[in-house]
C-alpha cells in the first residue's frame, strides 16, 4: 500500500509539474481516474492473494496429513 500512495503522489507531482495550468482540471480528473482504477485493482489483487494463501493452507494440510500417515506406514 505504501507504493501506491509513493506511486499517486509522484503522478501528482509529474503532471502537475509537466502540464500547463490550463488543462489541469482536465489532467486532474484523468489523475483521480487512474488513482481510482489503480486502486480497485489493488483490492483486486489483496483478495486474490487471500485467496492463494487459503489454497496454500489447505495444501500444506494436506501434505502434513500425507506425511503422518506415510511414516505410520511402517517399512
Amino acid at each position: 500500500m505504501k507504493r501506491l500512495a509513493y506511486l499517486t503522489a509522484i503522478s501528482f507531482f509529474a503532471l502537475a509539474a509537466a502540464g500547463p495550468a490550463a488543462e489541469a482540471p482536465n489532467q486532474t480528473q484523468q489523475v483521480l481516474a487512474l488513482v481510482k482504477e489503480v486502486q480497485a485493482q489493488q483490492t483486486t489483487i489483496a483478495e486474490n492473494q487471500a485467496k492463494i494463501e487459503a489454497k496454500l493452507a489447505t495444501i500444506a494440510e494436506a501434505v502434513r496429513v500425507a506425511k503422518i500417515y506415510s511414516s505410520r506406514g511402517g517399512k
